[in-house]
């Protein structure tokens, strides 16, 4: 979530809800369809209560055409999600042609009011989803293909159209995954024990893929009148109850029956905090719950476990964990968002990103991918861009880097807190587009 940067496109922000990580390209036959029984959602805090008062919902429909080819006199339904070439939305060649709904709800996502989002050209409610990009000879210029899938929206309430895109995308997150949760397997995990340790690690994302939920939304439509800080984060549900069908029909994902009130499964505001700050016991706990509700996890991040960590995995180094407990400093980054920055007006502790929607947008060729710790206040953790390093960013926070800047704490709090820690990935904005929906075309089953 940051503010659009494309040029001309400032008065927006941008929203990115990634779902389904690390897909390969030649993830055949059936590649990496949304589930039309699950229920995908962003919700937006504008009030600072650590509610959400605006969602906008999606919902995905897989419409099977059961392609046939004749075999021996007999018209034989094919196994393949394509039987041809594709160049356009609902190509005739596409044997599994997925759509999708907005609805908007203003107040509380179960029980607020509901209006649909409409196509702005034409006032449809329904949206085409470009197939995964299976190679290119199913799909000779993907690039043009999924363009054709951006669509002007009209938002309930809002007197600007917005903007949306749903599909497969390169991911975006930049992170050496393998040597991170080895007990952090990094040869050199700290500018300090190598100038060059920036760039040195392994991207085990390199050749993903993911499925991405994008939204551009006018400004004047998020924040309110009188705060113009939001806070955000992304969910998905499914059915409560889940029966095993053991005799499906003709079609597609029609194994199980699901019913029952929507089950939340999963939550993603601030990167990294479920993975790196909430402990394994909590997790699924953690996905199912609320904002408001993150007073339970409050003894994680005052008393994180990471620093101790890293200093027992590198104190022969010198590493020293924070001595600043409570780690106020976390509580802030985390929790409150740091004043002056992204703070809102109302200051409820609570998990989500916060950005402030009235900090001036950095021109990509002037970011810093540290964000504000690197002197860039259109940055991490004031929103997310997409390059944004949020590893290296949440190694030196969670070392005492806010120490160093009096915030929260003092400097001689954090005896490691001026070490440049990294997990050897380099990202910075040259990685992406400069326009929506930002994010790169995603990796072909084949290259050829």
């Amino acid at each position: 979530m940051f503010r659009s940067y494309e040029t001309g496109r400032s008065g927006f922000v941008t929203i990115v809800a990634n779902y389904q990580p690390l897909q390969d390209g030649w993830g055949g036959p059936n590649f990496f369809m949304m589930d039309p029984k699950a229920l995908y959602e962003i919700h937006i805090d504008n009030v600072g209560d650590g509610h959400e008062h605006i969602t906008y919902q999606f919902r995905f429909s897989n419409n099977l055409l059961d392609l046939v080819v004749p075999v021996g006199g007999k018209n034989v339904s094919v196994p393949l999600i394509n039987i041809g070439a594709i160049n356009a939305p609902k190509a005739a060649t596409l044997n599994v042609q997925e759509s999708y709904t907005i609805t908007m709800v203003t107040g509380d996502r179960r029980t607020g009011a509901v209006a649909a989002i409409t196509n702005a050209a034409n006032g449809s409610s329904t949206f085409d989803k470009p197939v995964d990009y299976i190679g290119n000879k199913s799909l000779p210029n993907y690039a043009a293909y999924a363009a054709q899938h951006i669509y002007n929206i009209n938002i309930p309430g809002c007197g600007t159209p917005g903007k949306v895109f749903v599909g497969q995308r390169k991911d975006p997150f930049v992170v050496n995954l393998g040597g991170t949760f080895d007990l952090v397997n990094i040869t050199a995990p700290a500018t300090a024990f190598d100038p060059q340790a920036e760039n040195k690690g392994l991207d085990n994302l390199k050749l993903k893929n993911v499925t991405a939920i994008e939204m551009e939304v006018p400004i004047s439509c998020l924040a309110s009148s009188t705060d113009p800080v939001i806070g955000g984060w992304t969910t998905a549900s499914v059915r409560q109850a889940r029966l095993i069908n053991p005799g499906p029909g003709p079609g597609v994902g029609l194994a199980s029956k699901e019913g029952g009130a929507w089950s939340q499964v999963s939550r993603l505001g601030i990167p990294l905090v479920n993975e790196l700050v909430i402990g394994l016991k909590d997790k699924d706990r953690f996905n199912t719950s609320k904002p408001s509700d993150d007073a339970q996890f409050l003894a994680y991040v005052t008393n994180p476990t990471l620093p101790a960590l890293l200093e027992i995995l590198f104190s022969s180094a010198g590493v020293k964990a924070p001595t600043n407990i409570p780690r106020n400093d976390l509580v802030t980054a985390f929790l409150t968002g740091v004043p002056g920055v992204n703070q809102q007006k109302v200051v409820t502790p609570s998990e989500m990103l916060r950005l402030n929607t009235s900090t001036a947008v950095t021109v990509p060729a002037s970011q810093s991918r540290l964000g504000v710790i690197g002197g860039d206040s259109a940055g991490f953790p004031n929103g997310r861009r997409p390059g944004d390093d949020v590893v290296d960013i949440a190694l030196r926070v969670v070392m005492g880097r806010l120490c160093t800047l009096n915030i929260g704490c003092a400097p001689a709090s954090a005896p490691s807190g001026a070490i440049d820690f990294t997990d050897g990935a380099y990202l910075d904005q040259t990685f992406f587009d400069t326009a929506f929906p930002y994010l790169k075309t995603p990796v072909p089953g084949v290259f050829n």
